[in-house]
């Protein structure tokens, strides 16, 4: 018993001795730090030695509390010469996580394939099935196909094409026509990886399939199905090979038409609960428009394609989606007075199925658009865009007037100071408003920075740009008013007024610089005035 502590407290884990009564004699520093973390297990390991637990069973597992939260200790007895039991333990709380984690991790695989597939498969090296899961396929029972090559089941029109059985790469919803137990022609979409042997060689391969032959197959020859793959190929060929998602959507209503035999299509992007749309083929008949909006918000809520009339007009629709959510809905219509078929509805289904990626890109490709356009507090226009833009317009006017109105924001330095900046992000996008109510559809609206604002305002003359100034200083005051940090201290604008002649020769640069000139000189009037920015000085 002399060594026992030396030896205890070289030990790693949590080690003790307990006398033949399980009364604790020793503790290392390892069981210390346990038992003042919580004691229970020491009592549990004391009653296990004074029942003779460690002569029948040398290991014990204890639960403890850990660092981290509840462990397992599992402790190694050995009896000691003086009727005493030395305890050396090892923390297993991972290995036991571990344990349970890949047993559950293999359940939930077999639950998860007998739940997303009809039939689940592995085949060996020489090609054969050695595994089919419990509920068989195409008919037959598991036993019917253990043993058997796939080949035999499959028909003589696809003899030639590629199997998932015996694929070298992994593949994903490849189709698959086998003859089932009654002879009928049964189509399984299939997914399969190959096994891969240490020496590199193939060794077999396994993968799950589902039964699309009702869905796929129903009233249509396998002619069809040749040409409904053609077309989806297209879209698919377009979505992969095309840099920009909205020639796939125009590909895809295209597509749409010629597959259906319809009198147009539409594809729609859907942004909250509108939908706006995205691509085109064939002019829509004016009297569809009004029912189109309650339509796709009923094919919204529907999982399948929908159908529907609009006076002497049939539509045909379903929704897109991209993960797992509604993001725009694909429309065709025709007035032929014949019905849709079920092929109809499943090519407008895939058509969907492979669209709505296309069109997530679509908006977030607009998306980035405005966010490098556009300034994120206000809507404006950035500073780069605005002069990129001004600069445009400055070349192609070759004659008459236009002008440029330079303005900042009086005491708005007030707002921040008082009110904080959250209220003066408040009044910055009040200007903003503000300039969307003034300005013309041929006008530009800037936001320079800070609180320096420009409007560009397309064709007018010297006088006619004084009297949008006026407005825009009345309404500046009328309504941001209420936003103002104190009635001693209104906000307000102070405008400079760049008139500009086309052919003049004057940079955008140059234009905005007068303009701000102007502005300095309005403020000097005192605040809530305008002025005239000093005449272009010829070259």
């Amino acid at each position: 018993m002399v060594a026992l502590p030396a030896l205890l407290d070289g030990w790693p884990g949590p080690g003790l001795t307990l006398d033949g009564q399980g009364r604790p004699l020793f503790l290392n520093t390892g069981a210390k730090l346990l038992v003042e973390r919580h004691d229970g297990w020491l009592a549990e390991l004391g009653r296990w030695a004074a029942s003779g637990g460690p002569l029948t069973e040398p290991h014990r597992s204890v639960p403890v509390e850990t660092g981290s939260g509840p462990g397992v200790v599992e402790f190694t007895s050995v009896l000691l010469s003086d009727g005493g039991v030395l305890c050396l333990g090892r923390e297993v709380t991972l290995e036991r996580r571990l344990r349970h984690a890949l047993t559950e991790s293999r359940q939930r695989y077999k639950d998860l394939v007998d739940i997303s597939s009809d039939f689940a498969w592995e085949v060996g090296p020489d090609g054969r099935f050695v595994f089919v899961s419990a509920a068989g396929a195409i008919g037959y029972h598991p036993d019917d196909l253990i043993g058997r090559h796939p080949s035999e089941f499959v028909l003589a029109d696809f003899a030639d094409q590629p199997l998932p059985f015996d694929t070298g790469v992994a593949i994903e919803r490849t189709e698959v026509w086998l003859r089932a137990k009654d002879g009928a022609a049964a189509c399984l979409i299939s997914s399969a990886v190959p096994l891969i042997g240490p020496q590199g060689d193939w060794i077999g391969a396994r993968g799950a399939c589902r039964d699309i032959t009702e869905a796929r197959v129903k009233g249509m020859e396998l002619a069809q199905v040749r040409l409904r793959e053609k077309y989806l190929g297209y879209i698919v060929s377009s979505t992969r090979d095309d840099v920009d998602p909205a020639k796939t959507l125009e590909i895809a209503v295209g597509v749409a038409v010629n597959a259906t035999g319809s009198a147009g299509a539409r594809l729609y992007a859907r942004t909250g609960d509108v939908f706006s749309e995205a691509a085109a083929q064939l002019p829509m008949a004016e009297d569809i428009r009004p029912d189109i909006a309650p339509f796709l918000e009923q094919v919204a809520e529907k999982v399948e394609p929908m159908t529907g009339r609009s006076g002497s007009y049939n539509m045909l629709a379903t929704r897109t989606l991209f993960r797992h959510e509604v993001n725009g809905a694909i429309l065709v219509w025709r007035n032929d007075g014949q019905d849709w078929t079920d092929e109809d509805l499943s090519m407008i289904q895939a058509i969907a199925d492979q669209v709505g990626v296309a069109v997530a890109q679509a908006r977030y490709q607009e998306r980035l658009k405005t966010l490098s356009e556009r300034d994120g507090l206000t809507g404006l226009y950035n500073r780069r865009t605005f002069m990129e833009m001004l600069e445009s317009r400055l070349d192609k006017q070759t004659g008459g007037g236009s002008a440029l109105l330079y303005f900042d924001l009086d005491n708005f330095k007030a707002v921040n100071d008082k009110l904080g900046h959250g209220a003066g992000d408040d009044v910055l996008r009040a200007v903003g408003e503000l300039l969307g109510r003034l300005a013309r559809p041929s006008d530009l609206c800037g936001r320079l920075g800070g609180d320096e604002f420009v409007l560009w305002i397309d064709r007018v003359d010297e006088e006619q740009a004084v009297a949008v100034a006026d407005r825009l200083l009345r309404e500046a005051a009328e309504f941001l008013r209420p936003l103002s940090a104190s009635p001693e201290k209104p906000l307000g604008v102070s405008v400079g007024i760049a008139c500009y002649r086309g052919g003049s020769g004057e940079l955008a640069q140059g234009l905005v610089d007068r303009g701000d000139q102007g502005m300095y000189a309005a403020k000097r009037m005192g605040k809530g005035h305008r002025a005239l920015a000093p005449a272009l000085v010829a070259g």
